[in-house]
C-alpha cells in the first residue's frame, strides 16, 4: 500500500510540477529577482567578442529564408510580406528554399520579388534551411515559415536582440489564427500559457524550446543538425551548451493560421513529437554537459517532464485504481474521480463543443501526442521531409 501511495503521489506531483508548478516558481523568482538576466535584446558591458551584430547606423544585413514545399497558394503572400517588412530593403536578403517543390512555388516566389530562389532535390525543411544558409549574405539569418505572416517591426525587434553578443538564437512571438471559427482547436489557450513561460525562461538566462514561424541565429553560429530534428528544439539547447543565449522577443510578432479542428492538431502534434524524440534520446538534451544547474532544471522541467506526461498518467492512473480497490481510503476515490472526470469531459467534446469539454478534450490528445509520436518513431522512424499541416493554408 506504501510504495503504490509513493508511486501515486510521486507521479502527480511530477505533473503539477511540469504543468502548473514550473511557471509558477519562475513567476515568483521573476518578482524577487527582477533585474535577472534582463530582457533580450539589452545592451551589455561585455566587448563584442563573438563578432556581434553590434551598434552601427545601419542594422545588420539579414537574410530572410523561407523553406517551401509545394506552397504555390501562399509563397507570393509570404514573400511580398517579408520585402513590406521595416527594415532597410538594401540590408535585407529575401531567400526561398524550395525543397522538392512540384508546383508553381518557385516562379511565384520569384514574381513576388525573392532575391533568391533555390530548387533543391526534396531533402526535408532542415537541408533546405542549411542550403539556403550557405547561399545567404547576411551577418543574420532568419527563419520563417511559408505560411507565416511577419508584423512590420519584427525583423527590427527580432535583430536588436543581437546587439547583446552573448546572444546567439532569438525567436518572435507567434499567434495563431483560428481560421475556421468554432472549428474546436484549442491550441491558442496552451499557446499564451507556453508564451508566458517562454518569457520568463528568457528572462532567467535562455528558452527552452523555440518555434518555427520567426526566428534568428547570427550567421557564424549556425548550427547544422539532423535532418529530422527541426530548430525549434535543436538549437537552443545547443546554442546553450556554446555558451551562448537562446533568447525569447515578444515585440518580434508573426502569425500563423492554426489547424482548425482537434483531431489535425493532434496529427500534428504527433507528427512534431516523432521529430523529437531523436533529439531527447540521441541529440544531446539529455546530456547536461554545457547546461548550467538553473538550465538543466529547466529542460528537466519544462521539457523531458513534459515529455514523459504520458507515462505519469498513466502510472498514476493505475495506482490510483489499485489503491481505491486495495481500501485506500475517501482521499484517493476523490482522486479517481478527477482523473475520469477529465476522461469523460475529453469524451463528451466529441458530441458538446462546450468550451471546457473542448479545453478537456484539447489537453488529453496533446498530453497522449508523445506516446504516440514515440511509438511513431520506434516502428518505423522519421522522416526529414513534411507537408502543410491540415488546414493551415
Amino acid at each position: 500500500m506504501l510504495a503504490l501511495e509513493v508511486l501515486f503521489w510521486l507521479c502527480a506531483g511530477l505533473i503539477l510540477w511540469t504543468q502548473l508548478g514550473y511557471a509558477l516558481a519562475l513567476a515568483i523568482l521573476a518578482r524577487l529577482l527582477p533585474s535577472a538576466a534582463g530582457p533580450p535584446g539589452e545592451r551589455t558591458q561585455r566587448s563584442p567578442a563573438r563578432g556581434g551584430a553590434g551598434r552601427s547606423s545601419d542594422p545588420p544585413f539579414l537574410s530572410l529564408i523561407i523553406a517551401a514545399h509545394d506552397e504555390q497558394s501562399v509563397i507570393a503572400a509570404t514573400v511580398q510580406n517579408a520585402l513590406a517588412l521595416d527594415y532597410p530593403r538594401e540590408r535585407l536578403e529575401v531567400i526561398v528554399a524550395c525543397d522538392g517543390c512540384g508546383d508553381e512555388t518557385a516562379g511565384r516566389a520569384r514574381r513576388a520579388g525573392a532575391d533568391l530562389v533555390l530548387e533543391l532535390p526534396r531533402g526535408g525543411k532542415i537541408r533546405a534551411q542549411d542550403a539556403a544558409v550557405e547561399s545567404a549574405r547576411g551577418e543574420i539569418v532568419a527563419f520563417s515559415d511559408a505560411n507565416a505572416l511577419w508584423e512590420a517591426g519584427a525583423a527590427r525587434a527580432l535583430v536588436e536582440a543581437f546587439e547583446d553578443p552573448l546572444v546567439g538564437y532569438a525567436c518572435g512571438q507567434v499567434s495563431f489564427v483560428q481560421g475556421t471559427p468554432g472549428a474546436g482547436n484549442q491550441e491558442g489557450v496552451y499557446w499564451r500559457y507556453e508564451l508566458a513561460l517562454r518569457a520568463l525562461e528568457s528572462r532567467f538566462g535562455s528558452i527552452t524550446a523555440g518555434n518555427g514561424a520567426i526566428y534568428a541565429t547570427r550567421r557564424d553560429s549556425y548550427i547544422v543538425v539532423d535532418p529530422v530534428m527541426g530548430h525549434d528544439l535543436s538549437l537552443p539547447f545547443n546554442m546553450v551548451k556554446r555558451g551562448l543565449r537562446a533568447v525569447y522577443v515578444p515585440g518580434a510578432r508573426a502569425s500563423e493560421k492554426m489547424v482548425p479542428s482537434l483531431g489535425g492538431e493532434f496529427a500534428r502534434k504527433r507528427r512534431m513529437m516523432s521529430h523529437t524524440w531523436p533529439i531527447l534520446l540521441r541529440g544531446g538534451m539529455l546530456s547536461p554537459r554545457g547546461y548550467r544547474p538553473g538550465y538543466a532544471l529547466m529542460i528537466f522541467s519544462h521539457r523531458v517532464l513534459r515529455y514523459i506526461t504520458p507515462a505519469l498518467h498513466a502510472v498514476a492512473l493505475a495506482a490510483n485504481v489499485a489503491l481505491v480497490a486495495s481500501g485506500g481510503g475517501v482521499l484517493y476515490t476523490i482522486t479517481l474521480a478527477l482523473q475520469l472526470a477529465l476522461l469523460l469531459a475529453a469524451a463528451l467534446a466529441g458530441v458538446l463543443k462546450a468550451r471546457p469539454l473542448l479545453i478537456a478534450r484539447y489537453y488529453v490528445l496533446t498530453t497522449a501526442s508523445p506516446a504516440a509520436g514515440l511509438w511513431d518513431w520506434l516502428r518505423h522512424g522519421t522522416t526529414a521531409s513534411w507537408d502543410a499541416a491540415e488546414g493551415t493554408r
